[in-house]
């Protein structure tokens, strides 16, 4: 048995000694992350796809964060919107940058929240402060998370396969570099 062999099945040991402990504190996890960023949650999507399989795995961690964004948001919009709109009152370039996520089409608040590698917790909260209305943020959030789940979830659980077989490890590869250069576009032609 060779290490790959070992670090698979360590993986799927873990997996089976947590549980249904383990999706629980990985849903719980989804939550936090998007209001605390320092948290992995690719790792936690691929827990979910690798307990509740693709599909129900998909479901679960999509709906946690939805509900996850949408906590963040709703922080940040009744915790610190009064205090934050106090603070910019006078500053025109802060001001400026919350009219433009204000502002902000549908189709590019989709776009900006289905790449994996934009950080949705700056979202969240920009979108928390600013006067963007939350059923158009919920309608993005449902639309642009389905990519960026199922992203993270291919990627976990290839990566698992790919110990066996490099192949699949190259298309992975080729996906993150796809995302990440698509995530470079937007970031400049949104001017974040």
């Amino acid at each position: 048995m060779n290490i790959f062999d070992k670090i698979n099945d360590l993986i799927y040991y873990i997996v089976d000694l947590i549980g249904i402990w383990g999706p629980v504190l990985s849903c719980f996890l989804i939550l936090i992350e998007s209001i605390i960023p320092i948290i992995p949650l690719a790792v936690f999507i691929t827990m979910n796809f690798m307990v509740f399989g693709n599909l129900l795995g998909f479901i679960i961690s999509w709906i946690f964060t939805i509900v996850g964004c949408s906590l963040s948001f709703y922080l940040f919009r009744f915790g610190f919107y009064r205090m934050f709109k106090k603070y910019t009152r006078n500053k025109a370039r802060l001001d400026n940058f919350m009219s433009v996520i204000t502002n902000m089409s549908f189709g590019s608040l989709v776009v900006l929240l289905a790449i994996p590698f934009t950080p949705a917790f700056i979202i969240n909260i920009a979108a928390g402060l600013s006067d963007i209305k939350y059923q158009k943020y919920l309608a993005a959030l449902l639309i642009g998370k389905i990519s960026m789940v199922y992203f993270w979830g291919y990627i976990g659980t290839s990566l698992i396969e790919s110990i066996k077989n490099p192949v699949i490890l190259l298309k992975v590869g080729i996906i993150v570099l796809i995302m990440y250069i698509i995530s470079k576009i937007v970031n400049k032609k949104i001017n974040l």
